[in-house]
């Protein structure tokens, strides 16, 4: 009886747990494919210039080791300085921070005119990850293959929000400008879409609050483990009493 009554004052509300809930039928959302990453200060970032002639775009190509054995060596990435700057061969200083990789690759290009014909240039940010905490099933910290994850991307790696879990006010943590900047999103409404954390940066955290159904059982969970304790404690000084007499 009593888990019966304690499972009816826990329901959560499906409104409290469905995403996008006032999408019409049919309706196309549409979100923004504009959203492209940007180099921040710490950034590890692979760079790699090909042409056809191999041997004028190898002085512009670092390596970690000898290629021996058929063992292939291993392309050393830039660190993004706090100066928003990466030391590049030949070239020397770039300041790459708040460019897009597109804008990096046209930037080098630029630079890269009077050394080589037409170069073909790769960029990758190596070290692109997000945080998800709070009241999701896998909290942790994912790493990103591609240059844009969304934030229900995010969740779907975390095994998603729990039912605990509010929808309605989920906290983006970013780095913004060597500042710390919080931003709020409601996945309960189609207007998550337009927020300008819907589409997470590298090292972003992402932080899920519990409801108060949630709360609730954490409260009811640190009772019972105080309640324990107390029980431990008074069980052990009994023990204790009845030994010596």
């Amino acid at each position: 009886m009593l888990a019966m009554v304690c499972l009816v004052f826990s329901c959560t509300p499906s409104k409290d747990v469905v995403y996008f809930q006032d999408a019409n039928q049919f309706e196309t959302l549409v979100d923004d494919d504009s959203f492209t990453s940007k180099f921040k200060v710490d950034d590890l970032v692979s760079i790699h210039i090909s042409t056809l002639d191999a041997e004028a775009s190898a002085p512009f190509n670092l390596f970690r080791g000898a290629e021996e054995g058929g063992i292939r060596a291993e392309q050393v990435n830039y660190l993004v300085d706090k100066n928003g700057e990466i030391d590049f061969p030949v070239i020397g200083k770039v300041k790459i921070e708040g460019l897009s990789p597109s804008e990096t690759k046209e930037l080098l290009r630029e630079k890269l005119a009077d050394y080589l014909k037409d170069p073909i240039i790769n960029i990758r940010i190596r070290n692109f990850t997000v945080t998800v905490m709070g009241a999701v099933s896998r909290p942790g910290t994912y790493p990103v293959n591609g240059e844009k994850i969304s934030i229900m991307e995010a969740l779907g790696l975390a095994g998603d929000i729990t039912i605990k879990g509010r929808r309605d006010n989920v906290m983006v943590l970013r780095d913004f400008d060597g500042a710390k900047v919080y931003n709020r999103i409601n996945l309960n409404s189609k207007e998550a879409l337009k927020s300008p954390v819907y589409y997470l940066t590298q090292n972003d955290v992402v932080y899920v609050e519990p409801n108060k159904s949630g709360k609730t059982q954490s409260n009811l969970d640190q009772r019972a483990s105080i309640a324990v304790s107390i029980l431990s404690v008074l069980i052990t000084s009994t023990v204790v009493l009845l030994t010596r007499n």
